[in-house]
Formats: C-alpha cells, structure tokens, sequence
C-alpha cells in the first residue's frame, strides 16, 4: 500500500523549494540534511516552521523538501509557502488560517533587471555638471 504524502512547491526570490509531507513524527529534512544543520539560523529555522506552529502540525507529518537557488532568507521563505500549499492539501480547512497570516501569498518582489546606461537596476554613474 502506499503512503499518503501531500506535495506543495514554493517559490521566493530565485529560490525553489518543493515540499512533500509525509505522516510521522515531526522531522524536517532539507537537501538530505537536517534542518538544524540546513539553516543553523534561528530565525530562518523560525519562518519554516511558523506554517506548522500556527496550525499545529508539528508533530503529525514529517517534512521533506528539496530546495535550489537563492540565499538563505530567500529558501526559507520558499520552504514556508511550500509547507503552506502541502497543509492546504492535507487539510482544506487550514486554508484561512494561513491565509489570514499570509502564509499562502506569493511574494511577488523579484530582483530589477540592470538597464543599460547605468552600474545597477536604478544606481547611475555621478553627475558632474562641469
């Protein structure tokens, strides 16, 4: 028989984290590595799990996710929306809850591309008038 497991991808900045989670006794693993190791950051350990503290999920379903490109703010965020949408299939009716904590909201902000004619997005060379 097969395991029941509920899929949720999420996105960030440039980074891509698909998520699956598996009924169990709460552990998350990233990248085949621990989540302490993956993010020794408190305060990105903390983003990735506020979808499961808020709904709490922490113990009923071990989580497993494969996440690329970005920086490390930008995975976290990735990962939280990718658990979010897995909740969201496990459960409709966790739906407005994370909804209402903007769990499930896209951010949609994106680096600017450079523009011909300056150093970056917006920065232009110093102006001399003479």
């Amino acid at each position: 028989m097969d395991k029941v497991q509920y899929w949720g991808t999420g996105r960030r900045k440039r980074a891509v984290a698909r998520v699956r989670l598996v009924p169990g006794d709460g552990t998350i693993q990233i990248n085949d590595r621990t989540f302490e190791e993956y993010f020794p950051n408190k305060t990105s350990r903390l983003v990735v799990q506020q979808p499961l503290v808020l709904t709490e999920m922490s113990g009923r379903f071990n989580v497993i996710c494969r996440v690329q490109g970005g920086g490390v703010n930008g995975q976290a965020g990735a990962v939280r929306l990718g658990i979010a949408r897995a909740l969201v299939r496990a459960n409709a009716d966790l739906r407005p809850v994370l909804r209402r904590k903007g769990y499930m909201t896209r951010d949609p902000r994106m680096k600017e591309r450079k523009k011909y004619g300056l150093h970056k997005a917006r920065k232009a060379p110093q102006y001399s008038k003479r």
